[in-house]
């Protein structure tokens, strides 16, 4: 048997012919921070390049980003989202077993998920979500300039998880360094990386004991996958890991969004004053807010098979990433994609994934943006920055690390 050379966790990949190789780095900080050039450039180039760094094709372009990432027959998850190839290097936590299968396993286990974040249940959390906005909204508007990111983006979604999940012993920090590290595990062995990992050690127990069954309450979104355990759909063990996926399905989804929001309405005063005069665009505009922010940046996806994309041969075991936020903002897709619009539609948009691995709390990450945005359609007249917004880099999340700005009341 031939071995098998491993680069950065996975198969070493020779560039399939055609392919232009381009010696950059994607997870550079600095590219991290400020992605729009290098997504110019990889849809350029073509349809895929050759990443020699990490023995890997990147993609950019609409049309064959939604055809691989959408395409779990040819292309797998079971292997890691990210870099690593778990069937070839151990994972550095059992493979979630929701985003990290395939089917037939992640149908059964898809289903329970969707059944517990249903746009029923989701309907059945927004009184608290809204009561929950309405007092951190007047406090942020009589507290005049605050810090958009620490103070709202990661408070609310921070405040009202727990009690939607019925968690009771896990805190805010808690929440927020787990979804870095597990984004950041997405990406390569480098300093984000290394620097999220750091914590894990103290969070993952606690992360591990706050998702059992006894540690939740009787009445809440981890009780309902519980009772799937009940039901002999799934075992105890697995339910305590399917709660475990509402960190990252539930949270970081929303901080990124809350905050990508107030960026792209400080940025574009004008879709604002729309949204104020047709209140019931709220919807369209978190489509919009998603497209142009893309708050997952890159995914990854394993080659099942020998296979061919827009005219690229793709051996069996290639690593490709998925460059999601270069789809979204493809012009040959959306025409004037540097341009926040939110009567855009942005129909069929990549930020939550396409086929079915499409982000299952995608439901409360909508849920839970517009209680904030409905609260504050009612009580903000503007939304200005008071300093420069700074990006936070990340492996796989585009989020804001700072938004000095203040919301002046009507």
């Amino acid at each position: 048997m031939t071995q098998v050379e491993i680069i950065e966790g996975h198969r070493k990949i020779d560039p399939p012919p055609g392919v232009p190789v381009w010696d950059v780095d994607p997870y550079d900080e600095a590219i991290l921070r400020d992605p729009h050039a290098f997504y110019a450039e990889l849809r350029r180039l073509g349809d895929f390049v050759y990443i020699p760094k990490y023995s890997v094709l990147a993609m950019g372009r609409f049309s064959t980003v939604r055809e691989v990432f959408s395409d779990h027959t040819r292309f797998l998850s079971s292997h890691g989202v990210g870099l690593d190839d778990y069937k070839l290097i151990p994972p550095y936590r059992p493979p979630s077993i929701i985003l990290e299968v395939d089917p037939p396993d992640h149908t059964k286990t898809r289903k329970i998920l969707t059944r517990a974040l249903s746009p029923k249940v989701v309907r059945g959390l927004m009184d608290m979500f809204l009561a929950t906005a309405e007092p951190l909204i007047d406090d942020l508007i009589a507290r005049g300039p605050f810090e958009g990111v620490e103070d709202f983006a990661e408070v609310f979604p921070t405040s009202v998880f727990p009690i939607a999940v019925g968690m009771s012993n896990v805190s805010a920090r808690h929440l927020v360094d787990y979804g870095a590290m597990v984004f950041n595990a997405v990406g390569p062995n480098n300093a984000l990386r290394q620097a999220a990992f750091k914590a894990a050690e103290e969070i993952v127990p606690i992360v591990t004991r706050a998702c059992q069954r006894d540690a939740l309450s009787k009445d809440g979104l981890g009780a309902l996958v519980y009772q799937a355990a009940d039901a002999g759909e799934i075992t105890e063990d697995e339910a305590g890991m399917l709660v475990r996926s509402f960190f990252s399905a539930g949270v970081d989804t929303t901080v990124t969004g809350i905050g990508n929001a107030m960026y792209c309405f400080g940025q574009f005063p004008d879709q604002w004053e729309a949204l104020k005069r047709d209140p019931t665009q709220i919807r369209a505009a978190f489509e919009e807010i998603l497209r142009f922010t893309s708050p997952v940046h890159t995914f990854g996806r394993t080659a099942g098979v020998d296979t061919e994309v827009a005219g690229t041969k793709i051996e069996a075991g290639t690593k490709i990433i998925c460059v999601l936020g270069a789809a979204n903002s493809d012009p040959e897709k959306w025409g004037d994609p540097e341009v926040f619009r939110i009567d855009r539609k942005p129909v069929g948009h990549v930020a939550f994934g396409a086929g079915i691995h499409g982000c299952v709390g995608q439901n409360i990450a909508r849920g839970e943006l517009e209680a904030v945005l409905s609260v504050m359609l009612r009580k903000v007249d503007r939304i200005e920055f008071t300093g420069a917004p700074e990006w936070r880099p990340n492996n796989a999340i585009c989020a804001l690390d700072k938004l000095p700005m203040q919301f002046i009341g009507k």
